[in-house]
């Protein structure tokens, strides 16, 4: 009996000593084929040109094709549950981005900042309210005075229920002044419809709609956040109005599933290290008001822990 234990143990040994050979190998030809990057939005929107913008970026380091793929819905958990249920062995990377996170302490989806690994993130900015200039309410008083006669008459166009865009609008509603979300998975349908007459306003970062801006179609009134921007000296933060509203920015990032090996996840790293210090992406960031020294390793995993909590505290109160 004792023979026949040994036998199956030392079995048992090699067959996990050859699973790791086997992982290690994998792990030293990476890539070896394509990668897929995950957009977890529809195409034309902030996550979408990050997605394209790092992917083109990280072939010239990895030395293989990223093809991307726009997987939208859900506020991004769509696209987050394909990337966590595919095999984590670094063949299919996404953005993971605050909105969606938001959304986890909103009680929508089921997947959790342990479900992924964050390789790092990329961009970040505050948010604003956006009006057509062509509208009745042109600064954010006439705006926030509007809606507090006319409960709900005011609409914002969203990225979706759960996000902190949802968020700061119950944070409005809770200091009395109550608007309508109205969200929209597609970005370009989103940027549109205040423009087009459909909503009264928009909340979005100032890069996403950038164009609107310089085309003089949409103005910021409002930015949520602790000082006024740099490149938006005029617009007033929430707290100068009455209403502290901060900590809620957007921030995008690029992760892989929980269990893609240290190896893999360090080549990865070093790829978008190689592709944000380059001249291409600086100006990129530079065009979306979004650059950001990166954040990795732990740091970028308690981002989305804390910022979940965060979120979750904001609900709560």
């Amino acid at each position: 009996m004792k023979s026949i234990i040994g036998k199956v143990t030392l079995c048992a040994t090699a067959l996990l000593g050859t699973m790791a050979f086997a992982g290690s190998a994998a792990a030293q030809d990476y890539p070896n084929r394509p990668v897929e990057l995950i957009v977890t939005f529809g195409p034309g929107g902030g996550a979408d040109l990050m997605g394209r913008t790092m992917a083109q970026l990280m072939e010239e380091s990895l030395g293989v094709a990223i093809p991307v793929s726009n997987v939208g819905g859900a506020s991004g958990n769509a696209g987050l549950t394909q990337l966590r249920t595919n095999p984590a062995d670094g063949y299919t990377i996404g953005t993971l981005i605050s909105l969606t996170v938001a959304s986890w302490a909103s009680g929508l989806g089921d997947n959790k900042p342990e479900d992924f690994r964050v390789i790092s993130v990329v961009q970040s900015s505050p948010s604003f309210l956006f009006v057509p200039t062509s509208g009745p309410h042109q600064t954010a008083e006439a705006l926030f005075d509007f809606a507090k006669a006319n409960p709900g008459a005011i609409t914002v166009a969203t990225s979706g229920y759960g996000t902190q865009d949802d968020v700061t609008l119950k944070l409005l509603s809770n200091a009395g002044i109550q608007m309508e979300n109205v969200p929209f998975q597609a970005p370009a349908e989103r940027y549109a419809s205040p423009i087009g007459g459909h909503t009264s306003a928009i909340y979005e970062e100032p890069g996403d709609v950038a164009q609107f801006i310089a085309a003089g179609q949409l103005a910021p009134v409002v930015v949520f956040a602790k000082e006024r921007h740099s490149e938006f000296p005029d617009v007033p933060t929430s707290a100068e109005l009455g209403i502290d509203i901060s900590g809620l920015d957007n921030y995008r990032s690029i992760a892989v599933a929980a269990g893609t090996s240290d190896e893999i996840v360090a080549k990865l790293e070093a790829a978008v290290a190689t592709a944000t210090a380059s001249d291409e992406w600086k100006a990129f960031c530079a065009k979306t008001y979004t650059c950001i020294t990166p954040v990795t390793g732990d740091a970028a995993q308690a981002m989305v822990s804390d910022f979940r909590d965060l979120i979750a505290a904001q609900l709560a109160n």
